[in-house]
């Protein structure tokens, strides 16, 4: 997958030289790298928005919900989720901190007594009760999670990586004879944005 055939390597479609990479059709120089606006420049096209995991209340559910299995720090937090995705989410430590500060504050985790330079946390009395009013907005949290680690899989398979090259190989074979041009070019990229949005719902 990494060697200089791979889909990563330097003749692969995502290598600097394929069309995904710096020089390819989608490269800074080439058609689908930069759009083009009158008196600005050119400017990077819009990238589609990933959408959020969890929104702040459901982020601060799923905390509590790991830190009542078993005290946690911080970053703890941070490496159960990454790994129960399957490497392919990890909520941001700008995020993260401050919310367990404010769940300090609300009382429904506390700092554990000790001499580690990481503040660990432990779910209070509080934190537990409200866990148990609220179980059936957390399970499904967490399914999305097991749903995430799964696409993550799935996107690492041969068959997506082959399926990616051939979508790579059209694209380039197609700009090379000079077809992705005007009305043809626009289709292109609307395909390829309504294939990302359709995934993305997946």
């Amino acid at each position: 997958m990494f060697g200089a055939e791979g889909p990563f390597g330097a003749n692969g479609p995502f290598g600097p030289n394929g069309p995904f990479g710096r020089n390819g059709v989608f490269g800074d120089n080439f058609p689908f790298g930069k759009v083009m606006k009158p008196g600005k420049g050119p400017q990077r096209a819009k990238r589609m928005r990933r959408k959020r995991m969890f929104g702040g209340d459901e982020l601060r559910l799923v905390l509590l919900g790991l830190i009542a299995e078993e005290p946690r720090h911080g970053y703890d937090c941070i490496k159960a989720l990454e790994e129960a995705s399957d490497g392919s989410y990890a909520p941001s430590p700008g995020v993260v901190y401050p919310t367990l500060a404010m769940m300090v504050d609300e009382g429904v985790i506390a700092e554990q007594d000790g001499e580690s330079a990481r503040k660990v946390y432990e779910a209070t009395d509080a934190g537990r009760e409200e866990l148990d009013e609220r179980a059936d907005e957390i399970d499904p949290l967490l399914d999305r999670v097991g749903r995430r680690a799964k696409r993550a899989r799935a996107a690492r398979s041969s068959d997506v990586m082959r399926s990616i090259g051939n979508l790579a190989s059209v694209i380039t074979n197609r700009a090379a004879r000079g077809e992705l041009n005007g009305a043809n070019k626009d289709k292109v990229i609307d395909l390829i944005d309504e294939m990302a949005r359709r995934i993305e719902r997946l």
